[in-house]
């Protein structure tokens, strides 16, 4: 008989009980296993890959930047006394980035390239790589009037040239003298809407496209003679030239874009990835309260024994952890295999280690929700069998799952679950959408309950059927004992997610490459210059009579305080950190702009000329914190000019037309030189007459930009495809874990199954007969399913599409056909294969133990 240990032995004793036990190995609990090891090699995998990539960025800074600290500079070269500052920092190498046309000789074609400049001492870090295979300054020389040039590839297929064959840029002419197969600094330059274009500073200065106003970023790149020393570098450089204006980024952070935009990304993944461990959660529960059920007979022999309830708590407790630990295990070895599978599809896409490399914190991070999840799952379930008393463990065929455990299970379970919770918030990227993403998976529990509390309802008061299949269907929804409860849980989470991220996607393509691309403008005109605008008008009339025309006066600035205060000290939530993230395009007008609408406070008068105003976006002022009143100093050409925020204006982005986030009173640039922007609308207007357009355009002037807004809808459409195609898989491991709990779940009903089809086969039901109770059942309970994922994903789609994105949102049919058919199959088909080998049991060992 077991005796009572002290408090002190009885976890030793329930460890050694414990692994005696699971001698007889892991029946009953590999559903327990894969739900644990899906989900933490999900949330591993995931941020294993962001910081695979994120280091990479780090330990490669000085290459990836092409320097040690960058300095940029938006519409104006450095100073001399700026360009003598930098030259005492180290070697400098001067680069200029802009958008341009590049044409063919006698005008046939053209097409939107980026033009990149650069001097004698570019890279200083890294090396560019060509076919041929050359010095970049031997490809890039000037060869009499001629100039060089490397391209990417891509360009060669726009425009139907070959290496060797010349081309016009701005008033220059170039020749194609190798394409670019690896450039250095690419991804510090930043994502770029066409093929890159690269030639000398002195092939720029001949083309005519420098003019005054015009787009250009000039960059100066600095090798130090010290680099461990960049940080105080960039320290004393913002101090000793407060009003230069310009951008400066360090090797460190070379490409801060990228990096925000994988960690966005990651902390997207990790919340379905914990979809998926939350659905395996319940999977978890269900196989607990399954293998509990298995072994009555020894938890009964325990406490007949004379062991309290504490004890076989702890000896359950100690094997579920143990399994769950085994199942963590199996997880974190796929999630560290994931960046090194990774690397071989993204290597040439993304900055990303080929080599093998473990993420301590990423897997660590991996191993605490897996944990966390098994207990917040399994303490209820070990909770209900710890309460129950041995005769009843004789008496009952297995454990009435209703009913509360005693409280400590209770605040266990809650205070696992809180701690899971605040794991994920804590984490976070963003801890709002975190929050929101928490709460909308909490209230989802509470609604699949409610719904299978409805459906069961229903059932219980359905009329008589004539058909004994359908109605010995209905009875198995609502009698005790039930699978509803488990199957709509386990199912419909996973098809939730898979209906959300689906509508989330079919909007996005569709106001993309549909009503996006019949409200955008044809096309955007950028780089106008005064002198050009009168005779850009006419050649627009002349090529395109029916297109309306809208011109504004076009300047970059960058914010750098608010109230007087740096904007680096200001604490800026996530969403409205793009607007302080390098120049900003800004102008000016005597009217509202006609695409928006005051929210706040009132325009000023058409002949204004007192303190500098400005109008500044609402919702872009609602996430800086900005009010009426308050001051915006921006740098603007290298003069801080400081303006008070006289209204906010509610602004259509999605309308893709001219818009600014601020809108200054005309007064503020008085005198200041500055170029025009311009967008053309014809919705009539075919391929044939657009191609028209931007022939004459770029004939008649060369140095102005033109970019065709569905070329450029097509690359992003193309981007979002790559990136549907990472939700999608990510969401494929959400629906699996349904799948997983779905299978766990039938698996922990079977063996009441059984005694059902038994007694049934006993009173004369055919196999056929039973196969279609199952049958109908399981479609009902599928098809209940699909109508709340269809509801529940409609709803958080169109809450993401319409009020985050601020796009219209709609329901798309054939993603519901999809989901219905997708519910059925896998409910009818699992729960079939679940169910077969019940209607082939002998009855008469079945009958013995009733």
């Amino acid at each position: 008989m077991i005796g009572a240990p002290s408090v002190r032995l009885r976890p030793l004793l329930a460890l050694r009980l414990a692994l005696r036990e699971m001698r007889g190995g892991l029946k009953g609990f590999y559903i327990f296993l894969a739900c644990i090891a899906l989900g933490t090699a999900a949330i591993a995998g995931v941020n294993s890959l962001s910081q695979s990539i994120t280091a990479t960025i780090a330990s490669q800074g000085q290459e990836l930047l092409a320097g040690d600290i960058r300095f940029e500079l938006n519409n104006r070269v450095a100073t001399t006394e700026e360009r003598a500052y930098l030259d005492g920092l180290g070697t400098v190498a001067v680069s200029a980035g802009l958008r341009s046309m590049a044409r063919l000789p006698d005008g046939s074609n053209q097409a939107l390239v980026e033009l990149k400049a650069v001097d004698a001492a570019y890279p200083l870090y890294g090396t560019l790589e060509s076919q041929p295979d050359r010095p970049l300054h031997d490809l890039i020389a000037r060869d009499g009037d001629v100039f060089g040039a490397v391209v990417a590839p891509l360009l060669l297929d726009r425009l139907d040239v070959k290496v060797g064959d010349e081309i016009l840029l701005g008033n220059a002419r170039v020749r194609i003298a190798g394409t670019i197969t690896r450039e250095p600094d690419a991804l510090s330059d930043g994502f770029g809407f066409a093929p890159r274009l690269m030639v000398s500073d002195e092939a720029l200065a001949a083309t005519g496209l420098v003019q005054t106003g015009s787009l250009v970023e000039h960059t100066y790149k600095v090798k130090l003679a010290d680099p461990a020393g960049v940080a105080a570098v960039r320290t004393e450089a913002e101090k000793s030239q407060p009003a230069a204006g310009w951008s400066i980024r360090t090797s460190g952070n070379a490409a801060p874009a990228l990096t925000a935009n994988i960690t966005r990304f990651s902390q997207f993944l990790t919340l379905v990835g914990l979809t998926a461990l939350i659905v395996g959660g319940v999977g978890v529960a269900n196989a607990v309260r399954a293998y509990l059920d298995a072994k009555r007979s020894v938890i009964a022999t325990f406490k007949c024994l004379g062991a309290p309830a504490a004890l076989v708590a702890m000896i359950y407790l100690a094997q579920i952890l143990m399994i769950a630990l085994i199942g963590i295990v199996i997880g974190l070895v796929l999630g560290a295999l994931i960046p090194f599978v990774a690397a071989q599809f993204l290597a040439d896409l993304l900055p990303i280690s080929t080599a093998f490399h473990l993420y301590p914190g990423a897997l660590g991070l991996a191993a605490l929700f897996g944990v966390l999840t098994a207990l917040t799952f399994a303490i209820l379930p070990l909770g209900r069998a710890r309460a129950i008393p041995a005769t009843a463990l004789f008496r009952q065929q297995g454990f009435d799952p209703s009913g509360f455990p005693a409280w400590p299970y209770l605040l266990g379970a809650v205070a696992c679950l809180a701690a899971l919770a605040g794991l994920a918030i804590f984490t976070a990227y963003d801890r709002y959408i975190s929050l929101v993403f928490l709460g909308a998976i909490a209230f989802a529990f509470i609604v699949l309950r409610a719904v299978a509390l409805a459906i069961a309802w229903l059932a219980r008061r359905s009329p008589r059927v004539n058909s004994p299949a359908l109605r010995l269907a209905i009875g198995n929804i609502h009698r005790p004992g039930a699978l509803t409860s488990s199957v709509v849980l386990s199912l419909g989470l996973g098809l939730a997610l898979l209906v959300t991220l689906a509508l989330i996607d079919g909007n996005l393509r569709r106001e993309l490459t549909g009503s996006m691309a019949e409200r955008a403008p044809n096309f955007f005109f950028v780089d106008i210059q005064g002198s050009e605008i009168e005779g850009f008008r006419s050649v627009l009339n002349q090529a395109i009579p029916k297109g309306k025309v809208i011109e504004v006066p076009m300047l970059r600035g960058r914010i750098t305080a608010f109230n007087g205060e740096d904007v680096n000290s200001r604490n800026v939530p996530p969403a409205g950190q793009w607007v302080l993230r390098g120049d900003r395009g800004i102008t000016y007008a005597k009217n509202k702009p006609e695409n928006s609408t005051l929210s706040e406070g009132a325009w000023w008068p058409a002949d204004y000329s007192g303190e500098p105003l400005v109008s500044f976006s609402s919702e872009e002022a609602g996430e800086l914190g900005l009010k009426i009143g308050d001051t915006v100093t921006v740098n603007v050409l290298g003069r801080n000019i400081t303006a008070k925020i006289a209204n906010f204006r509610n602004v259509e982005w999605e309308s893709l037309s001219i818009n600014f986030v601020m809108v200054f009173s005309p007064n503020t640039f008085a005198g200041a030189p500055h170029a025009w922007l311009a967008t053309v609308i014809d919705p009539s207007a075919t391929p044939e007459e657009e191609a028209a357009v931007l022939k004459a355009v770029t004939n008649a002037y060369p140095t102005i930009t033109s970019v065709r807004v569905k070329d450029a809808l097509d690359i992003v459409n193309g981007l979002l495809g790559q990136l549907a195609t990472a939700i999608r898989a990510a969401a494929a491991v959400a629906l699996v874990a349904s799948v997983l709990v779905l299978a766990g779940a039938l698996a922990a009903g079977n063996r009441a199954r059984v005694h059902d089809a038994v007694v049934l086969k006993t009173l004369g039901a055919t196999r056929v007969t039973l196969i279609k109770a199952f049958s109908y059942e399981y479609a009902i309970l599928g098809l209940a399913t699909a109508v709340f994922a269809l509801f529940a994903g409609g709803i958080a789609a169109w809450f993401v599409v319409n009020r985050i994105m601020t796009l219209p949102s709609s329901f798309l049919p054939d993603v519901a056909i999809v989901t219905v058919v997708a519910a059925l199959v896998m409910t009818v088909g699992i729960g079939l294969a679940g169910t077969w080998r019940i209607l082939g049991q002998k009855a008469a060992p079945v009958l013995r133990e009733l």
